[in-house]
């Protein structure tokens, strides 16, 4: 199997895993239905530790776009591999998302909210806040690529990896996630809310095409950042990318400030 297809297939395992559990949580007359935000964090964390078992040997199992921009920006990864990855994650997470619908076939129509079904499939925010929410997928991101580079930097009992960053899902999931659903990965919300607006759901409702760029940046920024921050405090390595990755962080985040207080203004006009 080539480097491409162990990204398809371990991002589709993932999301098979990972959404599936949200599918069971969420849907009616589902066994799983409202097991809560436990269950679902452990299904994600579990999902990326088999997923990462699976295609480790492969292609490295990054899985996620942030996780290879983020490497590619530490020269750990070579640029050129970069396309094919990101395609190969964005295409498995499609194809992860419709095994989900396949799954869970009879339970979308017997769900009335068309909320809870598009959850299934992406992300969004608690309280909808622009810049908030940015800042927290940048925030979670953060952390998951940085962790992910200290555990790479530590010696474990072999094939152990993959179930460490599996806890580390995990803990991002139970401490950061409240406030977004923590995509943390641009390729799980976006590739499933694809599969979401093209599936035949039953009462589905809309994608929420205006949320979606948020879980898009805010982990890419996350990723970046990570990766200019660990070459530079923890190998002392300050690179050409870190001033250039920073300027746009806040550049992004200027904007989203700026968007959240002009709806903010607006709303306080409209009352």
């Amino acid at each position: 199997m080539s480097p491409f297809w162990g990204e398809v297939v371990g991002t589709m395992i993932l999301i098979i895993l990972g959404g599936g559990v949200c599918a069971g949580t969420a849907l009616k007359k589902s066994f799983a239905e409202n097991s809560g935000w436990i269950v679902i964090t452990f299904g994600w964390g579990l999902g990326v530790a088999m997923a990462a078992y699976a295609v480790g040997g492969i292609s490295g199992a990054h899985l996620n776009p942030a996780l290879t921009i983020g490497l590619a920006i530490a020269g750990d990864f070579a640029w050129d591999k970069v396309p094919m990855y990101i395609l190969g994650q964005f295409l498995g997470a499609f194809l992860g998302a419709c095994l989900v619908y396949l799954q869970y076939l009879p339970h979308w129509r017997a769900t009335e909210d068309p909320g809870a079904k598009l959850g299934v499939f992406s992300t969004g925010p608690a309280i909808p806040n622009p810049f908030a929410n940015l800042l927290s997928e940048i925030i979670g991101t953060f952390v998951l690529v940085l962790g992910i580079m200290a555990i790479g930097a530590n010696k474990f009992t072999e094939g152990l990896n993959p179930l460490v960053v599996g806890f580390l899902i995990i803990s991002i999931g139970l401490s950061l996630g409240g406030t977004t659903g923590y995509a943390i990965n641009p390729a799980r919300d976006l590739g499933p809310r694809i599969a979401h607006a093209l599936l035949p759901i039953a009462g589905k409702g809309g994608s929420n095409w205006g949320y979606a760029l948020i879980p898009v940046i805010g982990p890419i920024l996350g990723g970046a950042f990570a990766a200019v921050f660990y070459q530079a405090v923890f190998k002392e390595n300050m690179t050409t990318y870190f001033w250039p990755v920073v300027i746009i962080m806040v550049v992004v985040l200027g904007i989203a400030f700026a968007l959240t207080k002009s709806k903010e203004t607006t709303k306080a006009i409209a009352k």
